[in-house]
């Protein structure tokens, strides 16, 4: 079937909603999965024209693949609420589609706007991520968090960004923290991941040298040394939930 499906899931995503669906206005079947938003997020998207589906939140990856079974096209792209397609993105798709693409799926760079800068390092850049894909030969793992695709196939590569706009305040990084760390210990648990000293000691300094230093995150400025801190802190604070963890079953 021609044509690019957008899948995006969304909860409480009022002021990012109405952006991220206006730079995906070249896709006829927009599919958006929405965990029972308590703001305007639902009528925001059905009214720029997206087929809107509330249902009760069941993680990430599960989300994305019920929405992907809802699409119409066999071309998927698949989008966060807060990241944009930019004009030359929104162009170069469809063109990539229509001329019977041999790959099974195609990676773009990411280009996020941290804390009111644009992250040219660090690790971030290009940080190209599988998102336009054929569904046919594509589904989501089971990752808790930072979920991904199973491609059966080749993987080419789009030329033009995708824009991401991430945390635009620490508070907004923060808000998530500990969400996002507690997903990630049940993903270590999930793989029998038993907690060691040495991972909490050495890992969270080992990204930060690896983000601020062998990656050129310096080169980032202030924003390129708090992402790093931070990051570290998420890794650390990771851990420290496995040994939280480990310490009450053995007791």
């Amino acid at each position: 079937m021609s044509g690019v499906s957008v899948i995006v899931i969304t909860k409480n995503e009022s002021s990012n909603i109405e952006e991220c669906l206006r730079s995906a206005s070249f896709s006829d079947d927009i599919v958006v999965v929405d965990a029972e938003s308590s703001d305007d997020t639902v009528a925001k998207a059905t009214a720029l024209g997206a087929r809107v589906i509330v249902k009760p939140w069941v993680g990430y990856a599960a989300a994305k693949q019920f929405a992907l079974e809802q699409t119409n096209h066999d071309w998927v792209l698949w989008l966060d609420a807060d990241e944009r397609v930019m004009p030359e993105l929104a162009r170069e798709i469809p063109a990539v589609v229509a001329a019977a693409p041999v790959h099974a799926a195609f990676t773009v760079a990411r280009r996020a706007y941290f804390l009111g800068r644009w992250i040219r390092h660090s690790g971030w850049y290009p940080g190209r991520v599988a998102r336009l894909f054929d569904k046919r030969h594509a589904r989501f793992n089971d990752a808790a968090v930072h979920e991904g695709l199973e491609i059966d196939g080749s993987i080419g590569a789009l030329r033009h960004d995708l824009l991401h706009f991430t945390d635009p305040n620490i508070y907004h990084y923060l808000s998530k923290f500990n969400r996002y760390t507690t997903l990630a210990t049940d993903g270590l648990e999930k793989k029998g991941k038993r907690f060691s000293i040495t991972d909490l000691l050495i890992r969270p300094w080992w990204l930060f040298v690896r983000m601020y230093i062998l990656r050129r995150g310096f080169m980032d400025g202030m924003q390129g040394l708090l992402l790093a801190i931070l990051s570290s802190a998420y890794v650390f604070t990771k851990y420290a939930k496995l040994w939280e963890r480990t310490i009450h079953r053995n007791h």
